[in-house]
């Protein structure tokens, strides 16, 4: 395993508790990862499988270049679903048809990879077919797993995860003695945590000793005891434990009485629950993942709990240790333990409320997707799809409810059609064809309003599936799609519905090269959306018939397109259409030969990127500052550029020529272009330095500024030279296929220049910051604080405030050094 230097990838996640002891079994496992590439942790719940898992990754994290990848498979229902839920914890890009294994085994190709599988037992078959299969196709991939029960391959090694070592509860030793053992460390430490002040002491030891004996050194049995510290002393505790359960008797220590054990510690810990307790307890168990205040209150809510009561239960449990809360952002998201949650839902049955409670599920992530859907074009866009990417576990759930139903088709098909940008710029493509495929197949209900409203929602799911149907290469079933779905348009008179089958017919026409039939498909349909006011249709039309129209050689046409949808954006707030419209002005303003000016529109629209998971969007980009590159002559630059566009398609699992012939020619000159220009040698040295793990990391590669290079006085990142003066550089020879340098157009030729009373040099309002924010974002370079660029402004210190917090969601930064730092690339250009 080798070690690398940068800060390792992964999702590995961040205790928030102290480590107690296993400093022994520590070192087992990290020797055993050393030496096998599959290592199964098993034992009994709650002995602490996924903790001492956790930490023997994070001790190795630093060995596995491609990063430590965590894959909580406690909520998976379906077996078939493990490679899926691995391919998505990875971040394997989702848009081809192909087996999520084989994708898989892709996107681990040449990265040393640490996969912590967490939670296999009831799923044990998959993992360990899936397992055998990526292990026998990769070389720097290693798995640690916990389990019940062992995965039962070649090469498994085994690690039984023991209880917390305990005192003899008969013998009780001295009490420096007593605190060694790590179940009284672990009992002494959650304690003090809810109850500043409380130590081991002679007169409690005896106590904490048979507390941890009896509680058979289980480490979740150990925690929620600790809970019940605020109101009972040890003596106390260890009294109401008296006759409830059978502890281990005469040694004997089967895993089938640990089971046990812990449903005993977990009945006990119920019964201490108010009757509101228990009934949020049980209803919180339908969900997945993790949840907020308001879902809580919107599906828990109702008969013995009212919603105003929810906060205050709920509050309650939290400081049970029954729920966690975590921080997200600016809120507070909860969870469930598995084991916690998988008791809550026996409650819920034994209650007869499971099939009401997950239905309320359903229905409340009905709504949220409607209002993300509703607010797609929209400065609500970022928020929503965040929102729904958090969520995920509880789309899904909310999915499984719905086609289940055997009266909720009507259901099914419109939550997977809300879905649709979730699908696509969360990456998400394979996963949403798969639900919208089974939502599609569902039968119809047999009483005639259901069976219309039936129809009626079918008539969304089905251009968004002939969408996805495209994007995947599946041209033939995508048609079908539309045919249906116009049928059904014109018998509901759908206006919007016909908008969408000959926007996506152009997109297919775009796909197969025929420009000219794309052209006459996007009119139509923009003429549509414009006529009805859909936004969201109008801007994904906007930019593709714009780029047919360059293809075609018509660039007024396409710029004055590409400069209308920019202005929709800016007006709405939309962000992810308005970067494919930068892009679509970069490409044509670098046919039109003016390289600097191409550059600046594709960085603009890639700054933008930063914010979203949409790697198709990102790699079109990638790809034109290659072309870009090439045509100035900088071709180390254009070679490491292609080598960044080719790792983030592997993510995608598809390639350029998915999107036309004719970007798949330009890619082409770009190449023979590297290929007759560079020692082979360099240029393969300069695209493997172009490949990054991520698309986060390969967006970062060219927008953040790196170190001077000495030989060219330029920075290292591939991105940043050409907004170093460019007027003075642009000029190159021509060559084969790609566009020389030219002078640029004016901005006010095209309708956009600066806004009146602009700052002098900003950039254009198509940049990504407006006029006022480029001030701030100035005076954030030049180290002045908040309050100083209030005064200098003369505005109040609370709206500077707000700049500043949209300038780093804008330009996707975390620090105000890291703004400074995107000024100082951009002021060159000022200067010019």
């Amino acid at each position: 395993m080798a070690r690398s230097a940068a800060r390792p990838a992964g999702d590995l996640p961040v205790p928030v508790t102290r480590f107690i002891g296993r400093r022994a079994e520590l070192a087992q496992v990290r020797r055993r990862l050393e030496e096998s590439r599959l290592v199964t942790l098993t034992g009994v719940g709650g002995v602490g499988k996924t903790r001492l898992a956790t930490e023997a990754a994070w001790a190795a994290r630093r060995a596995f270049s491609g990063g430590v990848w965590m894959v909580d498979l406690s909520s998976v229902l379906d077996a078939g679903q493990v490679p899926q839920r691995v391919a998505n914890a990875l971040r394997v890009v989702d848009r081809s048809t192909r087996r999520p294994n084989d994708k898989i085994v892709d996107h681990l190709a040449d990265h040393e990879v640490l996969l912590l599988l967490d939670n296999c037992e009831h799923v044990v078959d998959a993992c360990a077919e899936l397992v055998s299969d990526l292990l026998g196709r990769t070389r720097g991939l290693r798995v640690l797993a916990t389990s019940r029960r062992t995965l039962g391959i070649p090469g498994e090694h085994l690690f039984a995860v023991p209880p917390l070592a305990v005192p003899d509860e008969v013998l009780i030793p001295s009490t420096d003695v007593v605190a060694g053992y790590d179940a009284v460390q672990l009992l002494v430490d959650r304690a003090a945590a809810l109850q500043p002040g409380f130590t081991l002491s002679s007169e409690n030891r005896v106590a904490a000793a048979r507390l941890c004996a009896r509680l058979d050194g289980l480490p979740l049995a150990i925690e929620l005891a600790a809970t019940r510290l605020r109101t009972l002393s040890l003596d106390q505790l260890v009294n109401r434990l008296e006759g409830r359960f059978a502890l281990l008797s005469g040694g004997a220590a089967a895993s089938g009485h640990r089971r046990q054990t812990l449903r005993d510690v977990m009945d006990w810990s119920h019964s201490l629950c108010s009757p509101q307790e228990r009934l949020l307890w049980a209803r919180l168990s339908v969900f997945a993942g993790g949840f907020d205040l308001d879902a809580a209150e919107g599906v828990c809510a109702g008969g013995d709990l009212d919603v105003d009561a929810v906060l205050d239960v709920l509050d309650r449990l939290v400081a049970q240790s029954i729920v966690l809360s975590e921080r997200s952002g600016d809120g507070v998201r909860f969870r469930l333990l598995e084991t916690i949650r998988q008791y809550g839902r026996e409650r819920l049955v034994e209650l007869g409320e499971e099939v009401a409670v997950r239905r309320r599920h359903r229905d409340h992530y009905l709504a949220l997707a409607r209002t993300a859907a509703a607010g797609w074009a929209s400065s609500r866009q970022q928020a929503g799809l965040a929102r729904l990417r958090a969520e995920h576990g509880n789309l899904r759930a909310a999915l499984e409810v719905a086609v289940a139903d055997p009266d909720g088709a009507a259901v099914a098909l419109s939550l997977t059609s809300a879905l649709r940008q979730h699908w696509y710029a969360d990456s998400f493509l394979g996963e949403g064809r798969a639900w919208l495929d089974q939502a599609l197949t569902l039968p119809p209900p047999g009483e005639p309003a259901a069976r219309e409203a039936t129809d009626r929602a079918r008539v969304d799911a089905l251009w968004v599936a002939a969408w996805v149907c495209l994007l995947q290469g599946d041209d033939a079933l995508a048609e079908a799609r539309l045919t249906e779905c116009e049928a059904l348009a014109t018998r509901f008179d759908d206006e919007r519905a016909a908008g969408y089958v000959r926007s996506l017919r152009g997109t297919a026409r775009l796909f197969a090269g025929d420009t000219a039939g794309a052209v006459a498909w996007f009119e139509d349909a923009g003429a549509i959306f414009a006529r009805i006011g859909d936004t969201e249709g109008l801007l994904w039309v906007l930019f593709q018939h714009a780029i047919s129209l360059s293809h075609r050689g018509q660039a007024a046409r396409a710029q004055a397109i590409c400069l209308r949808s920019v202005a929709i954006s800016e007006s709405t707030g939309e962000r992810l259409c308005r970067s494919y419209a930068l892009w679509v002005l970069g490409f044509d303003t670098w046919r039109q030969g003016d390289l600097a000016g191409a550059w600046r529109w594709a960085r603009s629209g890639l700054a933008i990127h930063q914010s979203f998971a949409d790697p198709v969007g990102a790699a079109l980009i990638i790809e034109l500052l290659a072309w870009i590159a090439a045509s100035r002559d900088d071709l180390a630059a254009a070679a490491r550029l292609l080598g960044t566009a080719e790792s983030v398609w592997a993510l995608v699992g598809t390639t350029l020529v998915a999107f036309g012939p004719p970007l798949q020619q330009h890619r082409d000159t770009c190449e023979e272009r590297v290929r007759a220009a560079l020692d082979p040698g360099v240029a393969a040295a300069e695209r493997a330095r172009g490949h990054h793990p991520t698309v986060g990391r390969a967006i970062a590669s060219i927008l953040v500024p790196g170190p001077a290079r000495p030989d060219r006085g330029r920075p290292a990142s591939a991105g940043s030279w050409p907004d170093a003066r460019p007027a003075a550089a642009t000029t190159s020879r021509p060559s084969a296929g790609l566009p020389a340098a030219g002078p640029a157009p004016r901005a006010s030729s095209t309708g956009v220049g600066e806004a009146a009373g602009a700052t002098p040099g900003a950039p254009t309002s198509i940049e990504p910051l407006t006029s006022r924010e480029w001030q701030v974002a100035r005076l954030v370079g030049q180290g002045l604080s908040n309050r100083a660029i209030a005064a200098q402004l003369v505005i109040s210190q609370r709206t500077v405030d707000g700049h500043v917090e949209r300038i780093l969601a804008k330009l996707g930064f975390s620090a105000r050094t890291q703004v400074a730092a995107w000024v100082a690339t951009r002021e060159p250009t000022v200067a010019d």
